[in-house]
């Protein structure tokens, strides 16, 4: 079973828009007769970022400390797969990305990955910066935030995402994850 988490703090702009992508992508797992669940923690939002995920059919969790370790822990805490996607309120997986995951699990020699990022903005520095940033994670195998994947027993095992960091707790958790 796969649990996709979703963090969202006042995500209501684009939160409809990611969750229907992600309801999309998931589909790589049912083609593989593979059960799911969406869940999205709600880190105390201000507007209609629950209402939005009850909408979709997620299962909404609370945070009430805005602090993203935070949330991922409790939407973590919540889940019943025995693999974790956590996937950031603005991002839009595609179904080949899903399907990528999948057959990296399959695999069965891996405890996480992640992706690189691809941002849709024009901006030139945006842009040197999020490649910068694919170059590193690439050569030192740092997972980005904004999508990465666990066997859930070893997220529980290095006991998550550091919750007393606001910035660089996935590279805290990649550091965890390598050492186990």
């Amino acid at each position: 079973k796969i649990s996709v988490i979703v963090p969202a703090f006042n995500e209501e702009r684009v939160l409809a828009a990611s969750l229907a992508s992600i309801r999309g992508a998931m589909a790589a797992f049912r083609e593989r007769g593979w059960s799911s669940e969406l869940i999205v923690c709600d880190n105390n939002s201000t507007d209609r970022t629950a209402a939005i995920a009850a909408a979709a059919a997620a299962t909404v969790v609370f945070e009430p400390i805005n602090q993203i370790g935070r949330a991922r822990n409790s939407g973590a805490r919540a889940a019943t797969g025995d693999w974790l996607i956590f996937v950031d309120a603005d991002s839009q997986p595609s179904l080949a990305l899903f399907a990528e995951v999948a057959a990296q699990i399959q695999r069965g020699d891996i405890l996480a990955g992640g992706s690189t990022v691809k941002l849709d903005d024009d901006d030139f520095w945006c842009n040197f910066w999020a490649g910068l940033w694919n170059r590193i994670s690439r050569w030192r195998r740092y997972m980005a935030g904004s999508f990465i994947f666990c066997d859930a027993g070893a997220f529980r095992e290095v006991g998550g995402f550091g919750e007393e960091l606001f910035v660089a707790e996935e590279l805290e958790l990649s550091l965890k994850l390598k050492k186990l």
